[in-house]
């Protein structure tokens, strides 16, 4: 089964208006059945913040929590909120409880930096990675292309088969060292996990620039673009269960219309809200 949400649920106003923040989950929830939670990304989230988002959101709606900077090393001599790797992946733990319980954990996302390459050691740290997760069902996006160069691309994918990683497929500009190329590859037979952040190559690396986050991902993907994506899923879910996908482009509002019109290409009705039919006419 393809899911097809967007990252985040707090910044989306041509979803569902100028509403309150307390409101914007709920009105989320009726257009998508997924959603890539990012505030876990900054700090690992009180149990109370999911708590309420698992009451906030129908039966069969999933998260996917994205893995706190700190086990992912982005750090890089910023503080850390904890001493330890395994007071840090206890609070992980801890954290998500509430989604775990309420059976609506996809998966967890170990996104990794730029200078996470393709090394003996940076292979031993995602070993250990997986086993601090225990049992939660774990994805792994890398934005570096070493582990998809051409004699590590096979073993790259062989070893997060055998470790039990999700595999993310990633579509980014092709802009360098620093982003990786569409490798439509499922990993596990049970889930998978798609990343759309557009492909706006002028703006990918322009890390400097005080609004460098607008710019990567200003993008709006085409219909034919969406096609492509569209027959991508299809043989994909030919090897796999299910297929998570959500869109990242949200600089300027994108990316609620690309999700809305990848669904209708798929011809996917996920009980979505009326005011859908008149949003973008």
């Amino acid at each position: 089964m393809i899911k097809i949400g967007l990252t985040g649920f707090g910044d989306h106003e041509e979803l569902y208006g100028k509403i309150k923040p307390a409101d914007r989950l709920p009105a989320y929830s009726a257009y998508f059945p997924i959603v890539e939670i990012d505030s876990s990304f900054y700090a690992v989230q009180p149990v109370k913040n999911y708590e309420k988002w698992v009451n906030q959101t129908p039966e069969t709606f999933k998260f996917i929590v994205k893995a706190y900077q700190g086990m992912t090393g982005h750090l890089r001599g910023k503080k850390n909120y904890y001493d330890t790797p395994e007071e840090m992946y206890q609070a992980f733990h801890t954290s998500i409880a509430p989604v775990r319980s309420a059976g609506k954990l996809a998966m967890a996302l170990f996104q990794f930096p730029p200078w996470f390459d393709c090394t003996k050691d940076n292979v031993d740290f995602l070993r250990e990675a997986k086993e601090r997760l225990l049992d939660v069902p774990a994805a792994i996006e890398f934005r570096n292309d070493s582990w998809y160069s051409p004699d590590m691309r096979a073993r790259t994918l062989q070893f997060l088969e055998q470790e039990g990683w999700v595999h993310t497929i990633a579509d980014e500009p092709q802009a360098g060292s620093g982003s990786i190329p569409i490798v439509p590859v499922a990993t596990r037979p049970d889930l998978t996990y798609v990343r759309l952040h557009g492909r706006n190559t002028s703006g990918w690396n322009q890390s400097s620039h005080p609004d460098w986050r607008k710019l990567r991902y200003l993008y709006r993907y085409s219909t034919a673009e969406l096609t492509e994506w569209r027959d991508r899923l299809l043989e994909l879910e030919q090897t796999c269960k299910d297929i998570y996908v959500v869109f990242n482009n949200n600089s300027a509002g994108d990316a609620t219309p690309n999700a809305l019109e990848l669904q209708s290409l798929l011809g996917i009705d996920g009980g979505l809200a009326p005011r859908q039919l008149d949003l973008f006419t």
